[in-house]
């Protein structure tokens, strides 16, 4: 989507790029991560109201390092450089960096030196987040420093007449204690940003696009109960009325009764008249005896293709599809920074324009989960199905480790169904990002009733998160684990033992495959 303002972060590899783009959006202003691979010519296309280089594990000095081509360094919009950034910004413009004697990791005092509108209403001393073996040793001309710590005794520097700036520290992280000012600053005395990327406007200029890209033609949307796709059709229904065609597939992959109740919400509540098509037969006959994930994901795919394709070619004039693409899918399945890989193929990226010749449509191709479920409270979408907790595209089939039948999804759903409706009685269904059950492919021996059992393990997982991209496991508390798996092992027959999954993400994946 065509934005007046935006800040374009460019990605030298460092685990807190994301953050740095949270940080710019939180503060209502649009900000995209690009790859340091970006020419001096595609940025001057993007035409950014400001620049910020991300930080970076690798040294400047390295044979392989992320390079910049210097020109971007004169484009005449103000830049920040954090970390890596600031170090190649200073080698690129005659500056010295070295291996640091001590190197700082960690929590650091930063104390500035000399006044700047970067630390503008900035504490004299302030705790900032270090995480770097090299610094600088030497300014580039025309810079000055702008702050201090014990082991960087150029902590931040600047260059008021280009308005290139640099820090050594991490704003973007919580642990510096004046990051979101400092971010801020940049934002608003720098680049002179108005703030102006609400969900409003966000609302209004995709209904806008939307219209004029379609014009008379008929649009598709393959409606999968999600937060994200529900979001999507809404938005797009405001934008061209009856000329979108919703359709929903259940895939028996679903959670109890699932596809069921949100037909109910898609009718009665948000208008969604849509088309019901029950193929579960076909998707769980075409994954007997498949046990690699990634297979798994593909055959869901190839199948959901299949099925809606059929579907599709009934509505004449179909030349548009919707889907609920999110940024941090787009990040995971096409790497950003261009050396990292794919994790995971995911379902809801790519497929189906290429055989079907539809055109895409993906509003919120460039947001965060957060940010859309903002733009569905715009939209009135009733607040219990703003709230659902993402669902995966190949649903419960990425969560039976190994091959899925219907026998595994009739336990999984049970079990999934009684674990759910216990975080909704004790009232923290709010505070947890996501909440599910895991069937594995491991039997152990218990008893019951004087009777030796050899039944299935079942992992539960529950995690806090913003946006997906990290997260920490939630903890309950003792009682409520303890009730949740007696229910579980007395109600459902087949399994005999239940665990709890600690791990955060990275470096765990929030789902098990």
């Amino acid at each position: 989507m065509k934005q007046k303002e935006k800040i374009l972060i460019i990605d030298f590899g460092s685990q807190f790029t994301q953050l740095i783009t949270r940080r710019v959006r939180e503060a209502n202003v649009y900000s995209e991560i690009h790859s340091h691979k970006i020419t001096f010519e595609e940025i001057k296309q993007f035409n950014p109201t400001g620049i910020i280089l991300s930080g970076g594990p690798m040294s400047v000095y390295d044979t392989d390092a992320p390079d910049l081509d210097e020109r971007i360094l004169k484009i005449n919009v103000p830049i920040l450089g954090i970390c890596y950034g600031l170090q190649l910004i200073s080698k690129k413009l005659g500056g010295k960096v070295e291996p640091a004697k001590d190197r700082e990791y960690g929590k650091a005092i930063l104390n500035l030196v000399k006044s700047s509108p970067l630390f503008q209403d900035v504490s004299l001393e302030s705790k900032v987040w270090m995480s770097h073996g090299d610094y600088l040793t030497e300014l580039p001309n025309g810079f000055d420093i702008i702050a201090k710590s014990d082991h960087s005794p150029i902590g931040a520097v600047a260059n008021e007449s280009v308005k290139i700036y640099g820090v050594q520290f991490h704003p973007e992280v919580v642990h510096t204690d004046e990051g979101r000012k400092i971010i801020h600053n940049f934002l608003f005395d720098i680049c002179k940003c108005s703030g102006s990327w609400t969900s409003h406007n966000f609302i209004e200029n995709s209904i806008a696009e939307i219209k004029e890209k379609v014009g008379d033609a008929k649009v598709i949307c393959a409606l999968s109960g999600g937060v994200d796709s529900t979001v999507a059709a809404v938005l797009v229904k405001q934008a061209i009325g009856e000329n979108l065609i919703c359709i929903h597939i259940d895939t028996g992959l679903m959670r109890k009764n699932e596809s069921y109740e949100i037909g109910k919400v898609f009718n009665e509540k948000l208008n969604l008249n849509h088309i019901h098509i029950d193929a579960s037969e076909k998707f769980i006959s075409k994954l007997q005896g498949i046990s690699d994930p990634e297979r798994k994901r593909r055959i869901i795919g190839n199948t959901f293709i299949e099925v809606f394709e059929e579907e599709a070619k009934m509505i004449d004039g179909a030349a548009f599809l919707v889907q609920g693409t999110l940024y941090p899918d787009v990040i995971e399945s096409v790497s950003v920074k261009g050396a990292s890989v794919t994790i995971k193929t995911h379902h809801n990226v790519g497929g189906l324009p290429e055989k079907m010749n539809l055109k895409l449509i993906e509003p919120f191709r460039a947001l965060f989960k957060d940010e859309v479920r903002n733009v569905g409270r715009e939209l009135n979408i009733p607040e219990e199905f703003i709230e659902r907790h993402p669902f995966p595209g190949p649903g419960l089939a990425v969560r039976i480790l190994g091959p899925v039948d219907q026998e595994k999804l009739d336990i999984l759903k049970e079990a999934d169904d009684i674990y759910i409706s216990a975080i909704k009685s004790a009232g923290i269904y709010n505070e947890i990002w996501q909440a599910f059950a895991v069937l594995l492919p491991v039997q152990s021996v218990g008893v019951m009733g004087d009777a030796r059992t050899y039944e299935f393990v079942l992992a539960l997982r529950a995690v806090t998160s913003v946006d997906g991209m990290t997260a920490d496991w939630y903890n309950f508390e003792h009682d409520f684990l303890s009730d949740v798996s007696n229910k579980i092992i007395n109600k459902v027959r087949g399994v005999n033992r239940v665990v709890y999954d600690i791990s955060s993400k990275p470096p765990a994946t929030i789902e098990w495959e």
